[in-house]
């Protein structure tokens, strides 16, 4: 072949038409391949970025799967404090049966005073203030004899000294021979005469006394020959004098309190029923005393207790629905002491209701059933062998180095973890108090139910948002990549039509070129 000689336009052609087909060749691979860049060769920085960035992409894509289950398994944990938020709502309406249902004892405890005279709701301190009397020693007239109310002033057996002066509640009764008869001036003071010739008898000072008093009940004098005086009920009786009055009629200086109301001035104690507040009241119409029923009540709710009167004046203090299971608190107090209307009385333990007590003992079992539901809910609320409400742990990666990561905590929200316990029958759901307690416990567990299922939602945002971060970000990668590498067909396809063209008019021209050795060869011919 080295021999053969081509001329150097024949040459020139080969060249050119061989240039031609390695330009066609290319533009064919790009054509069924769809890439510009498909080796180092092609074009080396393109080719090595490309491949870096259809790396990353694929080691995100990778970590798509994690976080896929991530989002699955907090959507797990999601359902599963739906769950158990509906459980503990039926725990709620369980306990909530108890305080519809009746108070389960009957009769509570409860104590009933000795009736008050004329107490009422509005007053239970009974009738307002009542006479009292103050009597004197015996006082005889000139005979020796015991006197009455109708023995003469002149025939005591201690005459009465003129000028002598008996003071009652601050008005003056003043004793003088200077006149026979007995006057009033306007400011209330009496003079009674004493002089001789006097009629006036023991009944004119009884009369002059209850004049100043103003009592309803008459001043007497009794067999023994004892002034009796009333108090009567607007204000006590007090009693001074000067001369010897006080000795001639048998009197004593000094004060007699009027009787007041049975309740008036005492106190009542009652101790802590169960876990109420002791009560301590003073029965009264002072400012902080206690006068109505309606007052009387609102002390004694702190303590569990609640009272009524009946039309006879008997107070009976019971123990409140809330604490119906309980005995009421020790008595004491002066309202309590011998006499008094509280005296004696000791509370004695409720009576428990067999067919109420048998509802509650269902409702018992019933509250731990649901108990049993949230363990066993907590515990299923796995995916992929991971529970977020059994305290397992949750850690994601986001990107292909391991720097970007999050880790979720879980908790344990079964009975325990969410401070419920199991009821025992006897002992729980007995009254309304250990009702409302279970229904505060419960209130409890929804607020960490609620507290956690924002936690979870948070959390499943945040993770749902780097999954759609991931997903574009391999758009991003892989749109890059393919801009550096991916032909554009319509180009090559350009480029094809131009170089099949080419390749014919480099085909005809050495076919031309052939043609000036093709006539030496007629010639030999």
């Amino acid at each position: 072949m080295s021999n053969i000689v081509l001329s150097a336009s024949v040459r020139q052609n080969l060249l050119s038409l061989q240039s031609t087909a390695d330009l066609l060749a290319t533009t064919q691979q790009r054509l069924a391949s769809g890439k510009k860049v498909n080796t180092a060769l092609d074009n080396p920085t393109n080719f090595f970025t490309a491949q870096g960035l259809d790396n990353r992409a694929s080691d995100i894509s990778n970590l798509l799967d994690g976080i896929s289950n991530g989002v699955q398994v907090l959507q797990a944990a999601n359902t599963g404090i739906t769950s158990l938020q509906k459980l503990v709502d039926s725990a709620k309406s369980i306990a909530s049966q108890v305080l519809q249902s009746p108070t389960g004892y009957s009769p509570k405890s409860n104590v009933t005073a000795a009736a008050i005279t004329g107490a009422t709701a509005n007053n239970l301190l009974g009738t307002a203030y009542t006479n009292n009397t103050a009597t004197g020693t015996t006082v005889t007239d000139s005979s020796s004899a015991n006197i009455t109310a109708a023995t003469q002033l002149l025939s005591l057996n201690t005459a009465i000294t003129t000028g002598s002066v008996l003071t009652v509640d601050g008005h003056t009764i003043t004793f003088s021979n200077a006149q026979t008869t007995s006057t009033t001036d306007s400011f209330g003071n009496v003079t009674i005469g004493i002089g001789t010739g006097s009629t006036l008898t023991v009944q004119t000072v009884l009369s002059a006394i209850d004049g100043i008093t103003g009592a309803s009940t008459t001043s007497t004098v009794n067999g023994s020959g004892q002034l009796v005086l009333s108090t009567g009920t607007s204000q006590d009786l007090a009693i001074s004098g000067s001369g010897n009055v006080l000795a001639a009629l048998g009197l004593t200086a000094g004060t007699t309190a009027r009787v007041p109301p049975p309740l008036s001035g005492k106190t009542l104690t009652i101790g802590a029923t169960g876990g109420g507040t002791p009560t301590s009241i003073t029965f009264g119409a002072g400012t902080g005393q206690i006068s109505t029923l309606n007052q009387l009540n609102a002390v004694l709710a702190s303590n569990n207790l609640q009272a009524t009167i009946d039309p006879t004046g008997h107070l009976n203090i019971v123990t409140s629905n809330d604490a119906a299971s309980l005995t009421i608190g020790a008595i004491g107090g002066t309202a309590a002491a011998s006499g008094q209307p509280f005296y004696g009385l000791i509370a004695q333990p409720p009576v428990a209701d067999a067919n109420s007590q048998s509802t509650r003992a269902n409702l018992v079992a019933q509250y731990n059933n649901v108990l049993a539901q949230i363990n066993t809910t907590a515990q299923d609320s796995s995916f992929n062998g991971v529970n977020l409400l059994n305290g397992d742990t949750l850690k994601l990666v986001f990107n292909e180095t391991g720097r970007s990561t999050l880790t979720i905590q879980g908790v344990t929200l079964n009975d325990a973890g969410l401070s419920l316990a199991p009821l025992n029958q006897g002992v729980d759901f007995l009254d309304s108090n250990s009702a409302n307690a279970i229904l505060t416990s419960l209130n409890a567990a929804s607020t960490t139910l609620r507290s956690e299922a924002s936690t979870l939602g948070s959390n499943l945002s945040i993770v749902q948002i780097r999954q759609d971060f991931s997903k574009n970000l391999i758009n991003v990668l892989q749109t890059g990549s393919s801009s550096l590498t991916l032909a554009d067909t319509n180009e090559e396809a350009a480029n094809s039509q131009a170089l099949s063209t080419r390749q014919s008019i480099a085909v005809s021209a050495l076919s031309l070129a052939n043609q000036s050795q093709q006539s030496v060869l007629q010639l030999l011919r």
